[in-house]
């Protein structure tokens, strides 16, 4: 292994989001505008060898989790033969899908053969018309078969991603800690972003995890507790269950200084931070004809420039690409 990345505010990166695609088959109001089309094109997209290429250079430098993400990343055909190769990295440790589950009920068994331990599902209500106008047309059905899915094929554990919004779902906590307690999940919930224009207009939903915490503890006792992942989530543990409740709080209680974590978009963009534009173009270089080496080198430089915090609460329609464009 190279030496390990160091940003220079000393956080090691170790856990590399990697989009697979840009295209998504719902349209979520507060991810992708509705009637949204300008996509990348496939020829500017990542190859599978390019992404092997790029995550090989990433582990050499001490990178250990990798997380599939999109847009869907279910949409990309050759997605269980991607995965199938990252797994087989020398020093990938771990390999887990976000997703938004509509295609996971026949995807789920290959993926897991390919290597996929750990999976992440975003759900945001267990109301069938209002997952379909919060999706733009999405069928709650198929999530929940595909849940089903994923758990016979043996994922351990199968989270579920909760953006709670004031006038949308609020109402449905308790029933998802219900929901997550009966099946075995692990829930998640996470605050708005002001990523791009849907983001920013998804802000006047905003809630501040803490006061959900403050409902749930009404019902429940909460126990400090922890999981493992690479992810920002601050987990308790009901008492008296294995349920793991994790709270995401970009806003209300960000999580910069322990940021570990950068976005690979699936035109080879790196994106070194969620709430700035620091970037860097890999795919050039790796049409260039750039050795490993090189790669790895141009890795370390990008690291180099990691800044040190988002600034969502002090220029909030700074970032102005969509979430499905940055990876996830």
């Amino acid at each position: 292994m190279d030496t390990p990345l160091l940003d220079p505010f000393g956080r090691r990166v170790e856990y590399l989001r990697l989009s697979l695609t840009d295209r998504c088959d719902l349209r979520c109001f507060y991810c992708m505008p509705k009637g949204f089309s300008d996509y990348e094109t496939p020829e500017h997209w990542l190859t599978a060898g390019e992404i092997e290429r790029v995550t090989g250079a990433f582990a050499r430098l001490g990178v250990r989790r990798v997380r599939l993400t999109g847009g869907e990343p279910l949409l990309r055909r050759d997605l269980p033969r991607i995965a199938g190769r990252l797994a087989a990295l020398p020093g990938i440790e771990d390999l887990s899908l976000s997703t938004n589950g509509m295609r996971l009920a026949r995807l789920a068994a290959p993926l897991r053969r390919a290597g996929v331990t750990r999976l992440n599902v975003s759900l945001d209500t267990l109301r069938a018309d209002r997952f379909h106008d919060i999706t733009g047309g999405g069928q709650l059905r198929r999530v929940l078969e595909g849940l089903d899915a994923a758990r016979r094929a043996g994922f351990e554990p199968i989270k579920i991603n909760m953006v709670a919004m004031r006038g949308i779902n609020l109402d449905e906590v308790e029933a998802m800690v219900a929901f997550c307690l009966d099946n075995g999940f692990t829930l998640r919930f996470i605050e708005t972003m002001p990523v791009g224009a849907t983001g920013s207009a998804a802000g006047a939903h905003y809630v501040d995890l803490g006061e959900v915490r403050e409902r749930l503890e009404r019902h429940y006792r909460l126990l400090p507790a922890v999981m493992n992942g690479g992810g920002p989530a601050r987990y308790v543990q009901v008492e008296g269950t294995d349920l793991r409740i994790g709270f995401i709080t970009p806003l209300s209680q960000h999580f910069c200084d322990t940021c570990n974590r950068v976005r690979l978009g699936v035109d080879g963009t790196l994106y070194l931070c969620l709430g700035q534009d620091h970037r860097v173009e890999l795919r050039p270089l790796l049409r260039a004809g750039a050795d490993d080496a090189e790669l790895r080198s141009a890795v370390a430089a990008a690291i180099a420039r990691k800044p040190e915090r988002h600034t969502f609460n002090e220029t909030p329609g700074q970032v102005v690409r969509f979430m499905s464009q940055t990876g996830g």
